[in-house]
């Protein structure tokens, strides 16, 4: 069996200074491939570097919707040089967040919409953040017919993760699948189209249990595909077959 954790931020300052340890201990976990997900430019640039030392790592570079007012003409051409590296497979992680609004909205929308133009001139998939906004989050995404994507540690409703996947969205499913208060969560994934579903960590944050409310790492993903297994009443080599399709079908720049 190997796996893939699709969105963990070994680019972040938590992980950053022992980045090839936490990699080792998720290889010895038995990830195979994991993706730096970046959420501005110097964590994109960081990310890119990461994976042009290791097989293992790939990259995704933009910036967050928290980070929205650093989304200048000047950041949009530097992330289309980063995005030039064959070690690049998304761009990501870009949204809507309304909880926090740490940007203004009017920013928010106005990176979104640039990064999905971004990513349809490069013919790449986009990593989706969302949080309460997801359905001005799917208008946005319905605009852009040719971007496929992963809604990363999806959140939303059963009637918008339809709305979503009927989109052509993958699903992203971390360490909440595994908290007592997810059943809805739960529920949504029983039932979800198995070939949409994509399985990460967002280490350094979101541990699944027994770990919640520690620093996350790649290497507890297995953790969270127990859980979905079970859900799905299936082997984990299965899951693991299933999951590493899902991967390969989305992420078209993979080199294996």
């Amino acid at each position: 069996m190997r796996w893939t954790d699709t969105h963990c931020h070994l680019n972040h300052p938590e992980l950053y200074a022992e980045w090839s340890a936490v990699l080792f201990r998720a290889q010895q976990s038995g990830l195979y491939r994991l993706f730096v997900i970046g959420y501005d430019l110097e964590s994109s640039r960081r990310g890119v570097q990461l994976a042009e030392q290791s097989d293992a790592l790939y990259a995704a570079v933009g910036i967050h919707p928290h980070d929205a007012v650093q989304c200048t003409r000047e950041t949009l051409m530097e992330l289309r040089e980063l995005a030039r590296s064959p070690r690049v497979a998304a761009i990501g992680e870009i949204g809507l967040d309304f909880y926090r609004d740490l940007s203004p909205r009017e920013a928010q929308y106005q990176a979104f919409h640039a990064q999905m133009q971004l990513a349809a001139e490069l013919g790449l998939p986009v990593v989706i953040h969302c949080r309460e906004a997801y359905e001005e989050l799917l208008d946005v995404l319905s605009e852009y017919p040719a971007v496929r994507g992963v809604l990363h540690c999806f959140a939303g409703s059963a009637e918008q993760a339809q709305r979503g996947l009927a989109l052509g969205y993958f699903l992203g499913i971390g360490g909440v699948i595994t908290f007592k208060s997810a059943e809805s969560l739960r529920a949504i994934v029983r039932t979800m189209p198995r070939d949409r579903l994509l399985l990460e960590t967002d280490a350094p944050y979101l541990a699944p249990h027994p770990y919640r409310g520690e620093r996350n790492e790649p290497a507890y993903l297995p953790l969270i595909a127990q859980r979905v297994a079970e859900l799905w009443g299936i082997a984990l080599n299965a899951l693991s077959e299933q999951t590493e399709a899902n991967v390969r079908t989305l992420f078209t720049r993979l080199s294996d």
